[in-house]
């Protein structure tokens, strides 16, 4: 776990309410013209590599 961690700018896993709360979000009325996104919760991993 500690080598996949150090990949992560914020080194650290993923909490499961960080999860939620993005997902809440894209349930509310706000996020009503969102369509077709990938949004990646990784902690900056995926733009790090």
């Amino acid at each position: 776990m500690k080598q996949e961690n150090s990949k992560t700018p914020l080194g650290r896993s993923g909490k499961p309410v960080e999860i939620a709360s993005a997902v809440s979000f894209l349930c509310m009325p706000a996020a009503s013209y969102i369509t077709g996104q990938v949004i990646c919760i990784d902690g900056g991993r995926t733009i790090s590599s």
